[in-house]
């Protein structure tokens, strides 16, 4: 309590008045840090957006540097933002999924390893390291990071507005509160106030007030995070404009629309001070959009070209918004292709900042690239993430949101499942979307990259999921009297192509264009019986006409696939009766002809009861 009570005095005293400091090639940067919660990489006009409104976000890349190829150290938050406080990869933190993190669920094949409860307070974040060299500190936003003992101010932040250790905001609307608990800093507001705004004025207030002296804001929102709130107005507007892509969501965009306009006003604040010229404007995110249904107005957007989105591995989950904007340091209008990841900004802050490594870092300092003098080391980057994200099915995660880990190297990327082994590789230089899994063709690129996987994997000491008992662990599990549904989304996922596709409009097994991918079905009957076969099935023009067959234990049906104009145009099809034992059954999936470019598609899967 004394420690919160010194560090309120210390900003009220900083609120005095003060000349602005003129561009000064001698005096250190300062930093502001804009960390947007759940922002996908195509969110942004410079990134190819035509629906949500970005200009003072885009004018970031304008006006300085825009990195093609960034990429969030995780798919999920808190270990993304523990990897910007420290330069550290999460699985050497041991901290690898949002805190608390989802607990196990009977239906998982593994079971996830225990992680940090909050960030470590022997870890040295940004905000320690540079009080050696003269700099305040302050966060503004989202913390997520850990709770009383483990938030900002114990971690060497001079100002904490509305961190703690809760992911989503109490309210996007004052008051501020939830049961009677307010976010910190901001038990006094004006009703309906929204909380992008204000925490725009929080951190406007912050730059004014240590604009003599060398200063770092963690500006970090909650906005574009569930549950999605936004001003009614913007919604309105957004409602009445036409959509010409994929990203059609009126109230993401109006989320957006304050986003940006807080950025317009922190850079507004930079210039009426005579400090833009002195201040290095960093601009990213903490994992990739969400692209599947997780409450009110979801998907909130499309990541596309881009691959799934966030608790997933593809591109679309991990691969990030990055603009940095400094007038004395980067030329304007500059475009980088070289991956850069969240690890990387705690040594380039500091390096720039004049102010020492306290130890060993995983990240690169990017200072010689971002002055246009050098380029960073080549090196791999990499992920392990050993976890069920809330955003897949909880098990038969085939591509992606399952437990699993992945690498970039160059124009390569690896990714790893661990319930199945099964691998995936792209040349994103070629394939951006993830298209064309390369598994297959390449087998020795596979193992070379896996190795060098395997032993990054052991030099973080990283942890890895336990195989779980699977007879405590019954799969689909049918009422005495009732029928099986078998989704598409629970399916264990065999090959180099096929795999589940989460978003809504889709929601289904496709990419069935190798004839011997299949799929198959853990479930269990209480008693036996005898069942009708259903299948919902869509397949494309000119694509139809192949015999796949659902096998059982003893018995099988076979369905020829019918042409619906369509792969997401799906019709129930009756496919023939079964007689199926009581206990466990594995329903498999295989394609037995292929005449046209693929398979099908398939959603769901319905046992019947009959007698």
């Amino acid at each position: 309590m004394i420690t919160r009570l010194l560090f309120a005095l210390v900003g009220t005293v900083m609120l005095g008045s003060g000349a602005a400091f003129p561009a000064d090639s001698s005096r250190k940067p300062n930093f502001v840090f804009i960390l947007v919660d759940d922002m996908g990489w195509a969110d942004i006009g410079a990134n190819g957006s035509s629906f949500y409104r970005t200009p003072n976000i885009d004018s970031l890349a304008k006006d300085g540097i825009r990195f093609t190829d960034a990429y969030a150290a995780c798919p999920v938050c808190s270990p993304t933002r523990a990897a910007i406080m420290t330069g550290k990869y999460p699985a050497r933190l041991h901290l690898t999924d949002w805190l608390p993190g989802r607990g196990d669920r009977p239906d998982q094949k593994l079971s996830a390893p225990k992680i940090r409860p909050a960030l470590p307070l022997e870890e040295t974040t940004i905000a320690e390291a540079l009080k050696p060299a003269g700099y305040v500190s302050a966060h503004v936003g989202k913390w997520h990071l850990g709770g009383e003992g483990f938030g900002p101010l114990e971690q060497g932040f001079d100002v904490n507005i509305a961190g703690d250790h809760t992911g989503t905001p109490l309210s996007y609307f004052a008051p501020f509160e939830r049961n009677g608990r307010f976010m910190p800093g901001l038990e006094q507001a004006p009703e309906g106030e929204y909380l992008t705004d204000r925490l725009t004025d929080e951190a406007l207030k912050f730059i004014e007030a240590n604009r003599e002296r060398p200063f770092f804001l963690h500006f970090s929102h909650y906005t574009v995070h569930i549950p999605l709130k936004a001003k009614p107005g913007l919604i309105d507007a957004n409602l009445q404009r036409d959509a010409a892509g994929p990203q059609t969501n009126a109230v993401y965009a109006a989320m957006i629309d304050s986003l940006d306009e807080s950025v317009g006003r922190v850079l507004g604040k930079l210039e009426e001070l005579g400090l833009a010229e002195d201040t290095m404007v960093i601009f990213t995110s903490d994992n990739g959009g969400l692209a599947t249904l997780e409450g009110p107005f979801t998907p909130a957007t499309s990541n596309a070209p881009l691959r799934n989105g966030k608790g997933y591995l593809q591109e679309g989950g991990i691969r990030e918004p990055l603009f940095i904007k400094w007038p004395r340091g980067i030329k304007a209008g500059r475009v980088e292709h070289m991956p850069v990841s969240s690890i990387d900004f705690f040594p380039t802050i500091l390096g720039l900042a004049g102010a020492p490594l306290p130890g060993a870092v995983d990240g690169v300092d990017l200072s010689s690239v971002l002055k246009g003098t050098g380029q960073a080391p080549v090196r791999s980057l990499y992920w392990h993430y050993p976890h069920y994200a809330n955003q897949a099915r909880s098990s038969g995660a085939p591509v992606g949101g399952g437990p699993g880990a992945a690498m970039r190297d160059g124009r390569w990327k690896l990714i790893q499942h661990f319930e199945s082994g099964r691998h995936e590789l792209y040349d994103l230089t070629a394939d951006i979307g993830e298209g064309n899994n390369l598994a297959a063709a390449m087998p020795e690129k596979v193992l070379e990259m896996g190795k060098q996987l395997h032993a990054w994997q052991n030099s973080v000491k990283a942890q890895w999921p336990r195989q779980f008992n699977e007879w405590k662990n019954p799969p689909v599990q049918a009422p005495a009297a009732g029928d099986i549904v078998l989704h598409s989304r629970g399916a264990f996922v065999h090959g180099e192509k096929l795999q589940y596709e989460p978003q809504p409009h889709k929601d289904t097994l496709g990419y069935w264009t190798i004839k011997d991918d299949w799929a198959h079905w853990d479930f269990e009957l209480v008693r036996s019986g005898r069942y009708r076969v259903e299948a919902l099935q869509g397949c494309g023009k000119g694509s139809g006409g192949a015999e796949v067959e659902f096998g059982f234990s003893d018995t099988s049906v076979t369905m020829t696939v019918q042409d619906t104009g369509h792969f997401q145009n799906f019709i129930w099809r009756e496919l023939g009766e079964v007689q199926l034992q009581a206990g466990r059954q594995t329903m498999t999936l295989k394609a037995k002809t292929k005449p046209g470019a693929a398979v099908m598609d398939l959603r769901e899967v319905r046992l019947v009861r009959l007698d």
